[in-house]
């Protein structure tokens, strides 16, 4: 039994869903709109605007499918009323990022400058944190996959050094150091 799918997914005000005839979910908010294909017998009951995903059988393509659909449109929902974001810390001296118009670029120790353009519907925002003096790119959008991707398309470009620790992370993540060669007497 899926403890996930049984849940039932709150729609806050000004959120509409709709399906269409091949299960295509549609979710409309305040942020704008998002579509997902979700398995062809699962079904989407509204009431009281609440959503609850049912599945018609327990076999084992539908219990597998259930709760991935019902995490799709719940995240769909939050997407369209609140949004996500992602906000990675550059570390390293002399590593830094800035705007060009929406397209983000790095210059984080190698010879040339790294250029990502954002897709349709995420934004890149750069700051600096005042405490730390750490320069922070923040990714924000509607679609939790394409805010994840993109954010990770943005760490790869300088994955965190296990020497020194230079390089771009998420924010509150821990960077395990590894202990340098060290001579023997």
């Amino acid at each position: 039994m899926s403890r996930i799918g049984l849940k039932p997914i709150t729609v806050p005000k000004g959120v509409t869903v709709n399906v269409e005839s091949d299960n295509t979910v549609i979710v409309k908010g305040p942020k704008g709109e998002l579509r997902e294909k979700i398995h062809r017998d699962l079904k989407l009951e509204q009431e009281d605007g609440r959503i609850s995903i049912v599945r018609p059988s327990d076999g084992r393509e539908h219990r597998s499918q259930h709760g991935l659909a019902r995490t799709l449109v719940q995240n769909m929902v939050t997407g369209v009323s609140e949004g996500f974001e992602r906000v990675l810390e550059i570390h390293g001296v002399g590593f830094r990022a800035q705007l060009e118009g929406e397209t983000l670029v790095l210059n984080v120790g190698y010879s040339h400058p790294v250029k990502i353009a954002p897709s349709k519907g995420v934004k890149f925002e750069v700051g600096q944190d005042d405490k730390s003096r750490l320069v922070t790119v923040k990714v924000s959008g509607i679609s939790k996959q394409q805010v994840g991707q993109h954010a990770s398309d943005v760490r790869r470009v300088r994955k965190p050094d296990p020497y020194k620790g230079k390089g771009i992370r998420y924010r509150g993540e821990t960077v395990k150091l590894k202990q340098g060669k060290r001579a023997t007497a």
